[in-house]
């Protein structure tokens, strides 16, 4: 087998879950505007996740804090995996599944974003960590892999978009897509006149 005819199943494994992702391109456009109008209103996005996601997390802020398109507004945004005292001593006091929600509790304001991130949509810290959003008035949105698991129709989530595969490799891939797309149209949303106006915004 050439490196070529090696390489081409992998691709192709890739082709079904991508397509499906573009086949979400109203709800990803949807949760956009409704962090462009949280964003537009003073708010801030709070990024989490466990694992790689809790890498995904921090790169997330980043990007919109310090956007990599030179001339792009900068955003607030912060992940709750960069303090790792904080982290730990929630942790141990009060539990993995608490390490979030506490910071969400005293770090974050109603008109804020809580975005969680989640290989499976089962991690229990990330869903606590909505769910405290949720009842703090704050927007929800979640990225999941497979069928979204446990996120799937929960009540703590605004918004949910899925990776659809189940090779963690691949659902890496996307949900990197995926937070790409919420940087880049919150920032589409940015640039038109009047999208984000008191008669636009529902």
């Amino acid at each position: 087998m050439t490196e070529a005819g090696g390489a081409a199943p992998l691709f192709g494994r890739r082709a079904g879950p991508t397509g499906s992702l573009a086949g979400q391109a109203a709800a990803v456009a949807e949760a956009c505007h409704a962090m462009a109008v949280r964003f537009h209103r003073g708010g801030k996005l709070v990024v989490f996740g466990t694992g790689g996601a809790s890498a995904d997390a921090q790169h997330v802020a980043v990007e919109f804090v310090h956007p990599v398109i030179v001339g792009k507004r900068a955003l607030p945004a912060i992940a709750l995996t960069t303090d790792v005292a904080t982290v730990t001593g929630v942790a141990a006091r009060d539990g993995v599944a608490e390490i979030f929600a506490h910071q969400i509790r005293y770090l974050a304001a109603p008109e804020d974003i809580a975005l969680g991130i989640s290989a499976d949509g089962h991690c229990a810290s990330v869903l606590a960590g909505l769910q405290t959003a949720r009842e703090l008035g704050l927007l929800t949105i979640a990225l999941a892999g497979g069928d979204g698991g446990a996120m799937t129709g929960h009540p703590a989530i605004g918004h949910l978009l899925t990776a659809p595969s189940d090779d963690p490799r691949i659902v890496k891939e996307l949900q990197v897509t995926l937070y790409h797309l919420l940087w880049e149209l919150v920032h589409v949303f940015f640039e038109q006149p009047g999208v984000l106006s008191a008669g636009v915004v529902t």
